[in-house]
């Protein structure tokens, strides 16, 4: 078992990429343990002024964080991911994979995380294909020391690989949950934030290839 880790991001990372860091680390650290109070605090205190849809996600989750209690969420944590009842949700991949796929999916995410090189305890949970630790992963790929296209397409393939096909399934489970209040603010601006995140990959594809001869 790890903690989430303070990566420092160099020069190396701009304004936007930066932000992108401190967004996935956020949900890392929400995916696997309730908000202390000092978190819930700064996050209460945290509005935006975009008007776009992040943006907006972000203000309608920082308005339900001002809203509620430390003790709240711990019991609102405990009631979707930990309490052992038929309304438990998973927050690993393979859970939402069809069966067959899941001990491949498994074996190509240990391969692709061996091959990253990455520093000792920064998969944060007990399960690599835990929500929380692949966040923390494209945390640490954004942050990598390496040229920018580079840290860009191995975000891309990473999250491509291991997120799109299921991160979209666990934000609809967690927001159509009764018991979820904070968690499902959390996992709208999740969505949106996916959402924008695939929609960046894709273009990234597109603009390469209209800057091929």
């Amino acid at each position: 078992m790890g903690s989430v880790s303070n990566l420092k991001l160099g020069q190396h990372v701009n304004e936007a990429e930066a932000a992108r860091a401190d967004l996935y680390g956020l949900l890392a650290a929400l995916f696997y343990s309730p908000p202390s109070e000092i978190l819930l605090a700064v996050l209460a205190a945290a509005q935006m002024d975009g008007e776009n849809a992040l943006d907006a996600a972000w203000n309608a989750f920082v308005q339900c964080a001002a809203s509620t209690s430390a003790a709240a969420v711990h019991e609102e944590f405990l009631e979707l991911f930990v309490d052992r009842d038929q309304q438990k949700l998973e927050l690993r991949a393979t859970y939402y994979l069809e069966p067959f796929l899941r001990i491949d999916e498994q074996l190509a995410l240990r391969a692709d995380l061996q091959l990253l090189d990455l520093p000792e305890g920064l998969l944060i949970a007990e399960v690599e294909d835990h929500i929380a630790s692949l966040c923390e992963v494209m945390r640490y790929l954004i942050s990598a020391e390496a040229n920018l296209s580079l840290r860009q397409a191995t975000q891309k393939k990473f999250f491509l690989a291991h997120m799109q096909t299921w991160v979209p399934q666990l934000c609809a489970a967690i927001r159509a949950h009764p018991r979820a209040r904070l968690y499902a603010s959390l996992a709208v601006l999740a969505n949106v934030f996916f959402e924008t995140e695939m929609q960046a990959f894709k273009l990234s594809k597109v603009v390469r290839q209209d800057a091929e001869p």
